[in-house]
């Protein structure tokens, strides 16, 4: 049919050719159209022309100054305009993250995924962008939530937090949580222990501002128990350093112990303290860069991972 639009594949058409048919299929005029694409009016005709001599298909009617569509031109505008979107968007993308070579990432984490987790992910991350920038800082829970309201971070890795409004949380897996002792504390070498048994036990925890420490205190007021706090700190490492010097005890997440010598990890139960780590979003930020996505990509990746390993 004369009115279809047929293309020699063993011929190559210019990007050019299609942004100066749709000038002039938008314009309908060449001195509008070669203002648009920036050439003269004459460079705009005669690369028409070669569009139309390269699909051997008359694409304009041109009746004195004045020019329109022709069939063939029409069905093929809808293809071009089509290409040149998909073009932009790949032009765009790369732009964004600096032709997949630049870039950067801004991670916030809490003190416990900052021991091996996060170390983990931007090895991995950086395998495949080594021309990436990656900023991490080690922040508490709140922190976290202060810095990606202000768009300080990209994301951040932390447990749940309670509810907001303006933040999107993606949980990651459920993490259990494990009494540690010295070996030289009563409950050493035991294979479980019932919360309840925690009842006046000399004990070493988080702060009452970590969210963390609020749900240790639901689970110890649902069991009963009410331990003897007689310590707080507000990171792990310290905490496992008095553990194994005196027979205070701690709860902490079992991945933060590492089987260091001198300390014995108890499941608990009755009931199990969980947490929920994951990913914490910016909810109004709807667009992330390539080097975001491909970091939380990973992150859910090395999770699953972690999370399939027998504790």
């Amino acid at each position: 049919m004369s009115s279809i639009v047929t293309l020699d594949l063993r011929r190559i058409m210019e990007l050019r050719h299609l942004r100066y048919f749709k000038a002039l299929a938008d314009c309908l005029n060449f001195t509008r159209a070669a203002e648009r694409v920036h050439v003269s009016q004459s460079t705009l005709s005669h690369q028409i022309k070669q569009l139309e001599d390269e699909l051997d298909q008359q694409l304009f009617e041109r009746v004195g100054k004045k020019v329109v569509l022709t069939e063939p031109g029409e069905l093929f505008l809808g293809f071009a305009t089509q290409a040149l979107e998909a073009v932009d968007q790949g032009l765009g993308a790369l732009k964004e993250s600096g032709g997949v070579l630049g870039g950067e990432v801004r991670v916030g984490a809490t003190h416990t995924f900052n021991l091996g987790f996060i170390p983990d992910c931007v090895a991995t991350f950086l395998a495949q962008f080594p021309a990436a920038k990656v900023t991490v800082k080690e922040l508490s829970a709140d922190d976290i939530i202060a810095q990606l309201t202000a768009d300080q971070l990209d994301f951040g890795i932390a447990y749940r937090p309670p509810e907001r409004n303006d933040l999107w949380f993606e949980p990651l897996y459920n993490e259990e949580m494990v009494l540690v002792v010295s070996d030289e504390h009563p409950f050493a070498g035991r294979k479980r222990i019932r919360l309840v048994e925690l009842h006046h036990q000399q004990m070493v925890l988080l702060p009452n501002e970590f969210t963390t420490r609020v749900m240790l205190n639901e689970c110890f007021q649902a069991s009963g128990a009410e331990p003897q706090v007689i310590v707080e700190m507000n990171t792990i490492a310290p905490m496992l350093g008095l553990v194994a010097r005196t027979k205070i005890a701690a709860i902490v997440a079992a991945n933060a112990v590492a089987h260091q010598p001198g300390l014995n990890v108890i499941p608990l139960e009755s009931p199990t303290p969980i947490r929920t780590p994951g990913i914490l979003r910016k909810r109004s930020k709807k667009q992330q860069s390539l080097h975001v996505r491909s970091f939380c990509s990973i992150v859910r990746k090395l999770a699953s991972q972690r999370n399939a390993k027998p504790r």
